[in-house]
């Protein structure tokens, strides 16, 4: 059947091939924009929205200046059809952006293409049985074919805005989370569902004509959306990814974004404004090194340190700003802050015992000597066996609180070179030093040294004088030191390390407590097990080998 040639003069037609053309032309012109977009998922969903909403509105276009009604009614279905093909990238989109995995789902596609496909079925029949609209020519406004839409038609339009506001309330939750300003996508809502309006009074009023206007409201939203929202896309996700508090800065350091964490900590934020004049206690760390830009804040509940990390984003065309993120590590630095009271006051500890214990022992022992050349008497002699006891302990007390302390810088070192060199500190007497392999690692060369002193010593102390001591290498990942005495009863091992243990009557019991802090310094692990030869085998692990 002939419809007629296009009512090109007709000004009410003009009217409406010049709005679906312009929503069409828009649509795709901003594919070229929406490629910008740096997130593969949002951009390949927002894309897809814009191609399928240009695409339906170029149909209503064919529509409207096809010559024969069954071009029309052709162009009409394909637009049904293209149109409710759109809800698909649109959630794709919604849940893409908001970080949710739906679009991910293998049932949810399923689902999603066998409704797609049932629905389109009943599109696309609707020749034969005019379950969805029935179309019939007329003349006013202008010669054109009017759709006349059934109930199974309104349902699949409620169905389609059902949908599409879900999509909606994702960006919407995601925009409260975040504290960005919502009314803008309030506004594109509201221009969205206008067109449903056009949908009803097209059936009442002579001056519109009866057909789906539903294209320019998506094609509005589509467009809208890109161009309100484009360059807060990745600030938004930015901010929404994080649980910290985060804010991002422009390219001139003005906060641009901020999320609900921050605004707890800092309150409410002026977007637009430099962070120097919002938050002037935040600006002086921006440039700091993230290990050293430790910010404490006044809390509901006391004082909260925060470690400020910054990281700078950009676009493939330029460089757009930083993020910043504020980690609570409120335990972290109030251990630190309390670890290093305790060195303070160790090593207060340790200067007494340096000089107010170490000086006074020093005159008596000078004292003594005088005594014992002027008098021959056994009990001086105890005298001295107690204060030589005395100096011992006090030499390891001061090991033991200096060997804790952190290891700042460090050289490649030889296990065997240093062993020997260990070895010949010690009063070895009959003992003999066996080394059965050797490995090369990062350490503090004096503090390794002083490890092996204390471990030869002891082996010498408790596996008599003549102790066969053996060093050798674990594996690439550390070294042990053996040796062939009485060995470490099975329920003592787990207490050796502790200050003041002893098995030895003449021992301070300071020895392996100072190679526990030594090693524990180093960041290694010590263990206690039984050597080759049933005597005690101390395995240091956890060294990276050279």
């Amino acid at each position: 059947m002939v419809a007629g040639l296009p009512a090109f003069g007709n000004p009410v037609f003009l009217v409406y091939v010049l709005a679906f053309g312009g929503a069409a032309v828009a649509c795709f012109a901003s594919v070229a924009r929406a490629r910008r977009i740096d997130s593969d998922d949002t951009r390949r969903g927002l894309v897809s929205l814009l191609v399928l909403s240009g695409s339906w509105a170029s149909a209503h276009v064919a529509f409207l200046v096809a010559p024969t009604t069954g071009l029309k009614y052709a162009f009409y279905l394909v637009g049904l059809v293209v149109g409710l093909a759109a809800v698909g990238p649109w959630l794709y989109f919604c849940s893409a952006y908001t970080g949710r995995s739906l679009h991910r789902s293998p049932t949810l596609r399923r689902l999603a293409v066998g409704l797609f496909l049932a629905i389109v079925a009943v599109k696309l029949t609707n020749p034969f049985h005019g379950l969805y609209f029935t179309a019939e020519m007329l003349t006013t406004p202008f010669p054109h074919l009017a759709i006349n839409h059934t109930v199974f038609h309104w349902v699949v339009m409620g169905l389609s805005y059902a949908l599409a506001i879900v999509g909606y309330f994702m960006l919407l939750e995601l925009f409260w989370q975040v504290g960005h300003e919502t009314t803008p996508l309030v506004i594109l809502l509201g221009i969205t569902g206008l067109p449903a309006a056009f949908d009803i009074a097209g059936r009442s009023i002579p001056a519109l004509i009866d057909f789906t206007y539903e294209p320019l409201g998506v094609a509005a939203f589509s467009v809208g959306l890109l161009f309100v929202y484009l360059e807060d896309f990745r600030t938004i996700r930015l901010t929404s990814q994080q649980d910290d508090p985060t804010i991002v800065l422009d390219d001139e350091d003005r906060v641009r974004d901020y999320n609900r964490a921050a605004e707890e900590v800092f309150g409410e934020l002026t977007v637009g404004e430099a962070i120097e004049t919002v938050v002037p206690d935040l600006a002086g760390f921006l440039d700091r090194p993230d290990d050293e830009a430790v910010i404490a804040l006044e809390r509901i509940g006391g004082l909260r340190y925060y470690q400020l990390s910054t990281n700078p984003f950009s676009t493939d065309e330029t460089r757009l700003g930083v993020v910043i993120t504020l980690t609570d590590i409120t335990d972290r630095e109030q251990y630190r802050r309390e670890l290093e009271r305790q060195n303070e006051r160790l090593e207060q500890f340790a200067s007494v015992v340096s000089h107010d214990l170490r000086n006074p022992l020093n005159v008596a022992q000078g004292r003594l000597e005088l005594a014992q050349e002027e008098v021959d008497n056994e009990n001086l002699e105890s005298v001295r066996n107690a204060l030589d006891r005395m100096a011992a302990l006090i030499e390891d007390v001061l090991a033991l609180a200096r060997q804790g302390d952190s290891i700042s810088e460090t050289t490649e070192v030889s296990l065997s070179a240093t062993a020997e060199a260990a070895w010949s500190v010690v009063e070895a007497g009959e003992a003999s030093l066996d080394i059965a392999g050797d490995i090369r690692f990062a350490a503090d060369e004096d503090r390794l040294q002083q490890l092996l002193e204390n471990l030869f010593r002891n082996a010498i102390e408790h596996g008599g004088s003549d102790v066969t001591v053996t060093v050798g290498a674990i594996d690439g990942r550390g070294f042990y030191v053996e040796d062939d005495g009485a060995g470490i009863p099975e329920e003592d091992r787990d207490s050796v390390f502790e200050s003041g243990f002893t098995t030895s009557q003449d021992g301070t019991g300071f020895g392996l407590a100072i190679v526990s802090e030594i090693v524990g310094a180093h960041g290694w692990t010590a263990e206690v097990t039984e050597g080759a030869d049933g005597g005690a085998r101390f395995e240091i692990t956890g060294v990276t080998a050279v």
